[in-house]
């Protein structure tokens, strides 16, 4: 056993070493940042989903900026798609492709942006949901763990962060991801939850 603690946590440590030495990922992760800020900075909304662990990404994404990451500040207006009536109501009707598509048709506007998980890449709920963001003048940013051309084409910022042979270590990395976009909107928005306290 001690054997396998020691394997996934090297593993996951080799995944968290290449997405350093990852200077294209490293650039997306600013611009992302920086396109966030700006949403927020016009009164924008901003929107997340995924599917499965991706879904519970894109929730805790979303209640940090509602709520707070560390230090109590005003709220920022950020929405997972993770209502279970609406994703039962339209899976049901419409097909679980179209879960995700038809809340941003219905609650998106120009200027407002898409954060969209999927870490094999090839989501089609999640390519249907970039492409209704981008039909309606919304920003899109994704994150994926594999090359995906579709969901690239479809990005203002594509965020790719192999991690190895499973969905997990691509998770781990999506949190981390996640979680360095929203202290820099801290940064920006309340840098005295940030000033050095002596």
């Amino acid at each position: 056993m001690h054997q396998h603690i020691k394997a996934s946590l090297t593993e996951a440590q080799q995944a968290l070493d290449a997405l350093l030495a990852n200077p294209v990922a490293l650039q997306s992760i600013e611009q992302a940042a920086a396109l966030l800020i700006d949403v927020f900075q016009r009164k924008g909304r901003v929107y997340s989903c995924g599917n499965g662990g991706s879904m519970c990404d894109a929730m805790h994404f979303a209640e940090e900026l509602t709520g707070r990451y560390r230090l109590d500040r005003a709220a920022l207006g950020a929405t997972a798609i993770s209502d279970a009536g609406h994703l039962t109501c339209v899976g049901n009707d419409h097909g679980y492709e179209q879960v995700f598509s038809r809340y941003i048709e219905g609650h998106g506007r120009p200027g407002d942006c898409l954060v969209a998980l999927s870490t094999s890449g090839t989501s089609k709920n999640i390519i249907r949901a970039a492409k209704a963001a981008r039909e309606l003048g919304m920003h899109v940013i994704v994150l994926s763990g594999k090359p995906s051309e579709v969901l690239s084409a479809l990005s203002d910022v594509y965020i790719c962060t192999p991690g190895g042979t499973f969905a997990d270590r691509v998770q781990e990395l999506h949190i981390k991801v996640l979680h360095i976009l929203i202290e820099l909107i801290e940064r920006h928005f309340f840098p005295e939850n940030y000033a050095v306290k002596v």
